[in-house]
């Protein structure tokens, strides 16, 4: 099940069935199922507040990613993703908002994959599998 909600913002009307089938696909192309996955929307401010409170991490973020898989086979957690964050890169990259969420939101999902970002090689890494995650989209 994939649940797009929000905390403190209207959730995006552009998700949609295709968003949570493009998930699936891409879930799929790594051997393993969806479990629950519950992609919360918010402001900077409230996931700052997250990011202090569960991660002792006093900085401005785009998404927050808890792992909540019980078993290998699948996929699950709760992804928190400031749509301020989103905006605001999506300006500076020259990128629809639409793509930008999707940028963030298969970043989450690779995060639950194992993926990691915080080393130079890890991020060329992870750039690498968002492109392809993104090119899943139809």
């Amino acid at each position: 099940m994939i649940q797009f909600d929000s905390a403190d913002i209207d959730c995006p009307s552009f998700l949609t069935n295709k968003t949570k089938n493009w998930i699936e696909l891409v879930a799929e192309s790594f051997n393993v199922k969806v479990g629950e996955l519950f992609f919360v929307f918010c402001s900077d401010e409230f996931l700052y507040e997250m990011n202090v409170k569960y991660l002792n991490h006093s900085t401005y973020t785009d998404i927050i990613t808890f792992d909540l898989s019980n078993s290998p086979q699948y996929l699950s957690g709760e992804l928190y993703i400031s749509f301020d964050r989103i905006n605001e890169n999506s300006q500076s990259m020259n990128q629809s908002v639409e793509l930008e969420t999707y940028r963030v939101m298969i970043h989450g999902v690779l995060h639950l994959l194992g993926f990691k970002d915080k080393l130079p090689h890890e991020e060329t890494e992870m750039r690498l599998q968002e492109d392809k995650c993104l090119s899943l989209l139809a």
